[in-house]
């Protein structure tokens, strides 16, 4: 039996398609106190509508509880609504559900994406401390543009390229011929191993590790595993965002490619040979098998497992735990282990329900078929 929290994500996934939970108070990474009038904010966040006073100035994010009068807050579900009235936020990103409020109002289609161009706005990375810091080890034939940062106890091997604003955090180690582009964040102790290409603007978090072996071998008459030499790279497009202690493989020949605007949260394992489509999402502890291709605009939820050299068409969508044997379809949205089609699996789900109910009545017919061959046993006697 499916717990009911994990039912209830697979009903969400599947209904409702993704769903972002968040909570932003950027005060904090603020390097200045920029602010912006509600107008313009309108302009720049994509609302479609100003309620209250347009030059009122927004100098900061906040959630609903603690939001200081000078900031900006959200609200996008009516389960939170009872907390508006002890909100202190200046104005508030609001869908159109809730124009009724007594505040400044950007009332917008999509909140969600208007909360994060927001914070975008508020939000920046430093750009005053651009340095190479004494303790990094740059080895020879490195080329780079302007305005890079590398951290302390950083490694970069022989003729690396690094693009123009890309910041290495402390610890990273990059090997020979790395591709970096430009404008990319790389977190501390990260590890991009020999020959990767790394596309502009692309976040690496900590504990990453690009261009491990793939998991290849080959097995004697005797049972022994003879390693197979994995000769190719990986490549990773621009805008892709790998999460925290991911692993990509790289391919036994040839390339794992991540394509263009990709994101893939932490604790996620790519193996050889694997293609992610663009926009593709893959949430925490997904596996993906070697030689797998998964196309554009792909939801995979946590912890999915996908077998190898399988085919998952573009917009599918895979619930929370799924096990997948075999190709999806496009827009299909697959959920269990092994997985089956939404309405399928849901269907069976009911059945499995029934079955405690169906024993119970089996249970009963069996005594009645008994009792009538009894009685009919009784009848076919001697008069």
């Amino acid at each position: 039996m499916i717990p009911g929290g994990i039912l209830n994500l697979f009903v969400a996934i599947c209904r409702t398609g993704p769903i972002f939970l968040m909570e932003v108070n950027l005060k904090k990474n603020n390097v200045e106190r920029v602010s912006f009038s509600l107008r313009d904010l309108c302009e720049l966040v994509g609302a479609s509508e100003i309620k209250g006073d347009p030059e009122f100035r927004v100098r900061g994010l906040g959630p609903l509880e603690s939001a200081a009068p000078d900031e900006l807050s959200f609200l996008t579900d009516s389960r939170y609504r009872d907390m508006v009235s002890e909100c202190r936020a200046g104005a508030l990103i609001v869908s159109s559900h809730f124009r009724e409020l007594e505040f400044n109002l950007l009332i917008a289609d999509n909140p969600y994406l208007a909360l994060a161009k927001a914070a975008n706005l508020f939000f920046s990375h430093r750009t005053d401390d651009f340095a190479v810091h004494p303790s990094a080890i740059i080895s020879e034939g490195v080329r780079h543009g302007e305005h890079i940062s590398v951290g302390p106890f950083a490694s970069i091997g022989e003729d690396c390229v690094i693009g123009e604003g890309t910041r290495i955090g402390g610890g990273c180690y990059i090997g020979r011929g790395v591709h970096i582009g430009a404008d990319c964040l790389i977190h501390p102790r990260a590890v991009i191993l020999d020959n990767c290409v790394v596309g502009d603007r692309v976040i690496i978090h900590s504990g990453v590790v690009i261009g491990a072996d793939g998991f290849g071998f080959a097995q004697d008459e005797q049972g022994r595993h003879h390693k197979i030499p994995q000769m190719g790279i990986v490549q990773i497009d621009e805008d892709v965002e790998i999460g925290a202690n991911t692993t990509i493989d790289r391919a036994t020949f040839g390339r794992t490619w991540i394509k263009r605007g990709a994101k893939i949260d932490n604790l996620v394992m790519i193996a050889h040979n694997v293609v992610v489509g663009e926009y593709t999402v893959l949430v925490g502890q997904a596996g993906v098998s070697g030689s797998t291709s998964i196309g554009d605009h792909v939801m995979l939820g946590g912890q999915v497992g996908i077998a190898g050299h399988l085919e998952i068409g573009d917009r599918a969508k895979i619930g929370a735990k799924g096990g997948i044997m075999r190709s999806v379809l496009p827009d299909q949205v697959i959920v269990g282990s092994p997985g089956l089609p939404r309405e399928e699996f849901f269907r069976n789900f009911v059945n499995v329900q029934r079955l405690p109910r169906l024993q119970e009545e089996l249970k009963r017919l069996r005594e009645k078929v008994q009792k009538l061959e009894e009685a009919l046993k009784d009848d076919d006697g001697p008069r």
